[in-house]
């Protein structure tokens, strides 16, 4: 294989930098670029994404022959407190992206969510009708369209909600349960009501690096649409804060489950994804989240 260019965007992220890694400590690249909003470094270049004429400039100037798209607002409570900046992001400077790189001759594996999904009706395969319920999940489906009206030979992976080697609590809405849990003198409820199933980000970063090497190899399995992969274990936050109490020998007798959505932007109750056409192409990760969990920084 001729050696080719990657850009991850969002790369000083907790996906980013699982991506990073994986693909940095591969020969097979001859270069890995990473952008990142404020952070700048080795490898990692500075741009603000929605500024749009930085986003294609960045593509023009590095003609990256994949370019991973992980850079996104993907909390969706601070979407919905200012939407508009984030579809900025995630739909806008998408768009922008995905047009200067079809000039450079290169191809996107965008990274999406199970948030296009409204949860009633899993498990959902790629060609499964979406139906965000929030803002969030609209501009990543949004984002979707975009990608695959620029090119169909664009790759768009839906994931869920990831965990891994976090830099602090907030970055993973996983890790930010955890506080409460370790606050043993203040009694809590926990939502054991909709259904997740969270995925460590060094299972995702396998995975679009397979993907990324399939499609830039020759040979008949060329991805290519819509490809989706979640974790096996279904977990509400308070299965997760369970889990995270036994891992680390701590009182959990503080916590109450509550058969209750969790508060804030409306969520969908079960976003089991089907992931058969990755397992079609021998692609399948899965870390269990107790294993996951103990290798946390969670101070």
């Amino acid at each position: 294989m001729e050696k080719s260019t990657v850009m991850i965007t969002g790369a000083s992220g907790l996906l980013g930098r699982a991506l990073m890694t994986k693909f940095s400590s591969s020969e097979c690249w001859e270069k890995v670029i990473g952008t990142a909003f404020t952070r700048s470094g080795t490898n990692l270049v500075q741009v603000d994404l929605t500024n749009l004429d930085q986003a294609k400039k960045i593509i023009l100037d590095n003609k990256p022959d994949v370019l991973v798209h992980a850079a996104a607002q993907r909390f969706p409570d601070k979407m919905q407190k200012d939407p508009e900046l984030a579809r900025r992001l995630n739909v806008d400077a998408t768009k922008v992206l995905a047009e200067s790189l079809k000039d450079v001759g290169g191809k996107m594996l965008y990274i999406s969510t199970d948030y296009v999904f409204d949860g009633r009706n899993p498990p959902y395969k790629y060609d499964s009708q979406p139906n965000p319920l929030n803002d969030y999940g609209v501009s990543k489906l949004d984002g979707e369209k975009v990608v695959t009206e620029q090119s169909p030979d664009n790759v768009i992976l839906r994931i869920p909600v990831l965990y891994g080697d976090v830099e602090y609590l907030d970055e993973s809405a996983i890790t930010t349960l955890y506080p409460k849990l370790k606050n043993s003198s203040a009694p809590c409820e926990m939502s054991d009501y909709e259904i997740r199933r969270p995925s460590h980000v060094n299972d995702i970063a396998s995975i679009v690096y397979d993907l990324s090497r399939m499609l830039i190899e020759p040979g008949e399995n060329v991805p290519f649409g819509i490809y989706q992969w979640c974790g096996l274990q279904p977990l509400t936050k308070y299965d997760m804060v369970k889990s995270m109490a036994k891992v680390f020998n701590i009182d959990f007798n503080h916590v109450k489950g509550v058969k209750e959505p969790s508060p804030g932007a409306p969520r969908p109750f079960d976003t089991t994804m089907d992931t058969s056409r990755l397992e079609d192409l021998n692609i399948s990760y899965h870390t269990p989240f107790e294993k996951g969990i103990v290798l946390m920084p969670l101070g």
